[in-house]
């Protein structure tokens, strides 16, 4: 578990996040993290849950229509 602090940052609250976190989420300074509601609390990710859910979509009809996407690839 990690302790985090939160500080002013202007008219908003930000919270400082420790280097091991970081690593653990694969972010660097600059990145957008998101926050997912979850039953539980929150969950931070990199990963932007709108674009996977697409990118599952996406990975589905590339499996379904192989043969038409071979095609219109020549």
């Amino acid at each position: 578990m990690h302790t985090l602090k939160l500080t002013q940052i202007g008219n908003s609250v930000g919270v400082i996040l420790p280097r091991e976190v970081l690593a653990r989420l694969g972010a660097v300074k600059g990145d957008t993290l998101y926050a997912i509601d979850q039953p539980d609390g929150l969950r931070l990710t990199v990963a932007d849950p709108d674009s996977a859910a697409q990118m599952e979509v996406a990975r589905r009809v590339m499996k379904d229509r192989r043969a038409v996407l071979r095609e219109l690839a020549k």
